[in-house]
């Protein structure tokens, strides 16, 4: 029988709600930092699969999560497209050449870039235990595209978004690279073992709607219905975090499975608009984790009564904070574990 989690992503409401959390696989975990000294920086870690595996199971160990979320990174895929990624110290990730300066031809895929990432997901849903559900994912090409054009993370994605206005043939052409490959990548981690894919786009709260339409709405429509017509048994998860009124329209027209929400979503506005029969994941702010105490319990029963009437993921509005307390999430998980509609 499936699990918890797999099930109430194909729309069956529970009693029991299925949990698992944003990041709950890094850096706020001793063991996790522990294996990271020993093994070096970030993407060798990635393409240790065996390490990989390791640092994914992880929490389903200390906290015995309903899933599993595959420890790995979204520029994955810029990096099997053929650009160079480092994560420097203190500075995040680094893509190279970028594409504000670069053209996408000029680029040399890569794709046996990928291979270890399927090991990583075999490995780990081999180790899992049959009530626990494997989850893979990618990011959005939207998201994806703003590291490529401007070669690091931004505040507010000011030369990807000058980009596509300025040369909107040129970006559409980076969008559906993004889109084929990201395709090609879900469908090799649901070969490996994935039983659920997320698809996160960070960014899609910085676009206004006319451009959340064409680069939100419709590459991600487009993964949706390439994969479906693959795996149709395969749940999918948007999140397209900071896409507050969007919401709605994301969710009729790329017609993911489920829709996650960050914390800025107000969950009594979610459970008025979004359809009645579709399952919502989030949506806890992840500082309330870190801040633990009164006010984490207060807002946690409140977001799964506001959801007692459809399938829900209980999970954060965003990833989880590496100075959180281990303490504060194995009490959210009482709190979640012991509650009843």
């Amino acid at each position: 029988m499936p699990g918890l989690l797999l099930r109430t992503l194909r729309g069956e409401n529970s009693s029991d709600r299925p949990v698992w959390l944003m990041r709950q696989a890094g850096r706020y975990l001793p063991e996790y930092r522990a294996l990271r000294e020993q093994k070096g920086g970030f993407l060798p870690l990635v393409y240790d699969s065996e390490a990989a595996a390791e640092i994914t199971l992880q929490p389903i160990r200390r906290f015995g999560f309903d899933g599993a979320i595959l420890f790995s990174d979204i520029l994955i895929v810029p990096y099997a497209m053929g650009q160079d990624l480092e994560f420097l110290a203190g500075e995040g990730p680094h893509l190279s050449p970028r594409l504000a300066d670069a053209a996408l031809a000029a680029l040399h895929a890569v794709p046996e870039r990928l291979s270890p990432i399927y090991e990583t997901v075999k490995l780990v849903r081999a180790a899992l235990p049959a009530d626990k559900t494997m989850l893979g994912f990618a990011g959005s090409p939207w998201t994806v595209a703003t590291y490529m054009v401007n070669g690091q993370g931004s505040r507010d994605q000011h030369d990807t978004r000058a980009m596509a206005y300025r040369d909107p043939a040129a970006f559409q052409a980076i969008i559906d690279a993004i889109t084929a490959v990201t395709v090609e990548y879900l469908g090799g981690q649901i070969l490996a073992g994935a039983e659920a894919v997320q698809l996160f786009d960070s960014w899609a709260g910085s676009l206004a709607p006319a451009e959340f339409e064409r680069w939100v709405v419709a590459p991600n429509a487009a993964i949706v219905s390439a994969l479906r017509q693959r795996f149709p048994d395969v749940p999918i998860i948007g999140f397209p975090k900071g896409a507050g009124e969007k919401l709605d329209a994301y969710v009729r027209e790329t017609k993911v499975d489920a829709v996650g929400i960050d914390e800025t979503v107000d969950p009594l506005w979610a459970a008025r608009v979004l359809p009645s029969r579709m399952p919502v994941q989030g949506n806890l702010d992840p500082l309330l984790l870190l801040a633990g105490g009164a006010e984490l319990e207060r807002q946690t029963l409140k977001i799964l009564d506001t959801f007692a009437d459809r399938p829900h993921v209980f999970n954060l509005g965003h990833g989880i904070g590496q100075t959180t307390p281990v303490e504060n999430v194995g009490h959210l998980l009482a709190l979640v574990r012991g509650w009843r509609p």
